[in-house]
């Protein structure tokens, strides 16, 4: 039963975090529409208003309920991964997307958020001090499946995106130290396996990591472009819609991937330390309410929401800098897409939730 009390309890700070960094998307994306003659804000506030209304949704829906319903949400998004292979829309040499005509579905966006939820029911239901790396085989084959189906599309920056998701929420809960070396061991001998199974782009990518000047015109001109945008912003910025960056479209793929390069060319260093402020206080507060959470299933819910936004941000600042290879990882509510900002509002619905579990339900 709702009481009015509970209004009391929604975290405001993060309510306005978030409604920050919703500005800036929008600024964002208006200025990249402007250099790309079509108007990406225009469906960017579409996504906006229907993740709002998600995110009301899961902060007024008992979260407690999905405890056991983990492993069918899991399987469901692995069957929309499957009809990716059969049915699945083609861009760009990936086929990531169910396309619906007026929206493009992307599966993989919400794998991240059901893994979280797969991981925080099992540590919850199978509670002990220290886990051996055989007694998570239930959640791990799924996961596995998981990212193997993402690494086929391919989209190697969402699969990696899972694994960091995985590998810190089972850090969290507890792994023996002869577990967590064999691990290592089996990452360390996968990785030649999946090198042999990467197309050429992305090989292309990763060595130009090593390498920026070996192909300017080529693989490395995203990197390039988006490293000259950031630097010439300087301090306070060229300004907006003053970036030439990207309104005279040197940076490939602006609204998207490289979407923090605009904020960083129009409003410079101040502007950017601005964005990453408004997302540290929402990471901050995201640890604050696992730390303080009633029950050990939506403490590991918070902090799984919390390691998936603080992953993507970490993995795209340091893209855009040059700083980690090109892997088309989404900036939460600053890149252009409706996938993962329904993905994003959803996860942050369940943080409210958490939070103010203890009034909201009776």
């Amino acid at each position: 039963m709702f009481k009015k009390e509970a209004l009391l309890y929604i975290d405001w700070t993060i309510v306005l975090s978030i409604f920050i960094i919703m500005i800036i998307g929008f600024i964002n994306s208006y200025s990249a529409s402007h250099s790309m003659g079509y108007a990406f804000y225009a469906k960017q506030l579409t996504w906006y208003a229907i993740g709002l209304f998600i995110m009301i949704f899961f902060l007024f829906f008992d979260y407690k309920l999905l405890i056991h319903l983990t492993n069918y949400m899991q399987i469901g998004v692995i069957i929309l991964l499957v009809l990716i292979l059969l049915i699945g829309k083609t861009s760009g040499g990936s086929q990531r997307w169910i396309s619906f005509g007026f929206f493009n579905l992307q599966p993989s966006e919400f794998a991240k958020l059901s893994g979280v939820l797969l991981l925080s029911s099992f540590f919850a239901t199978n509670e002990k001090i220290g886990y051996q790396i055989w007694e998570l085989w239930k959640p791990l084959i799924l996961l596995l499946i998981t990212f193997l189906l993402i690494f086929k599309q391919p989209d190697f920056g969402t699969a990696g995106i899972i694994l960091l998701i995985s590998g810190t929420l089972i850090f969290l809960a507890g792994i023996k130290w002869l577990s967590f070396i064999g691990i290592l061991i089996l990452a360390i001998t996968a990785l030649p396996i999946l090198w042999r199974f990467l197309k050429p782009y992305q090989i292309d990518r990763i060595l130009t990591f090593f390498n920026p000047s070996a192909d300017p015109l080529g693989s490395s001109y995203h990197v390039i472009q988006s490293k000259i945008a950031v630097g010439s912003g300087q301090f306070f910025g060229k300004g907006f819609m003053e970036g030439t960056q990207t309104q005279l479209a040197f940076l490939p793929e602006a609204h998207t991937d490289f979407a923090f390069s605009i904020w960083a060319e129009e409003w410079g260093f101040i502007g950017c330390m601005f964005l990453l402020g408004a997302f540290f206080i929402l990471l901050s507060r995201g640890i604050a309410i696992s730390l303080s959470a009633k029950d050990r299933f939506g403490s590991f819910i918070a902090m799984g929401v919390t390691a998936m936004l603080f992953w993507q941000i970490i993995i795209n600042v340091s893209m855009i800098l040059g700083l980690f290879p090109v892997v088309g990882v989404p900036l939460p509510l600053i890149s252009y897409g409706g996938s993962s900002a329904i993905t994003t509002f959803a996860g942050i619905g369940l943080l409210l939730s958490i939070n103010a579990k203890k009034t909201f339900f009776t």
